[in-house]
């Protein structure tokens, strides 16, 4: 496996190594010793979510203000946008975001550290999203940052969802009400 740092280093391309012929594939997703040796991360997961969506999904921006949750995630059919967002109010990052494609060809998988908001935009058919995390999820403590707020900047991949004949993404009733970076309570790191 290869660890490759973002411009926010503590968010982290990992590249599986895959053994592939005619007969399909093999690759180890996750191994806590290699994960630690590569991160320099040593977290429990105790939760794994499976979602699916279609094209034009937009999930996100989440973050728990408490029980935070470090998430490993992956894409294991069709192909997402991922966006992580720094939400530590001490960090040198606040406020910053990074965003990798992630795809059931690249097999790569993003480690979203504690304090960061996360989403992603589908831009396949449809995409089978996979992540584990390293706290339950706790709905009274969870807060939508808004997706396209200006101050953060993310730059989604909206003109391919318009040369398939999507002008907006689609979001939950939740996500529409996402409040800007200066409106959002930050995470306070312990």
């Amino acid at each position: 496996m290869n660890a490759i740092k973002t411009a926010i280093p503590d968010v982290i391309v990992l590249e599986p190594k895959v053994f592939g012929d005619a007969r399909g594939f093999f690759m180890e997703s996750f191994n806590a010793k290699t994960f630690a040796e590569l991160t320099g991360v040593q977290r429990t997961f105790v939760q794994d979510n499976h979602s699916k969506s279609a094209r034009g999904v937009l999930r996100g921006l989440h973050y728990q203000l408490q029980q935070p949750q470090g998430k490993l995630v992956r894409v294991s059919r069709g192909e997402v946008f991922d966006v992580a967002v720094d939400m530590r109010r001490s960090s040198p990052t606040f406020g910053k975001w990074v965003g990798e494609i992630l795809s059931e060809e690249n097999k790569r998988q993003l480690w979203v550290p504690e304090g960061f908001a996360h989403g992603f935009l589908v831009l396949s058919e449809s995409a089978e999203f996979l992540y584990k995390t390293t706290d339950y999820y706790a709905p009274q403590f969870e807060r939508s940052l808004m997706w396209n707020d200006a101050t953060v900047g993310v730059k989604w991949p909206l003109a391919k969802l318009a040369t398939m004949g999507m002008a907006v993404p689609t979001l939950s009733a939740k996500d529409l009400q996402g409040l800007s970076l200066a409106d959002s309570v930050p995470y306070e790191m312990m």
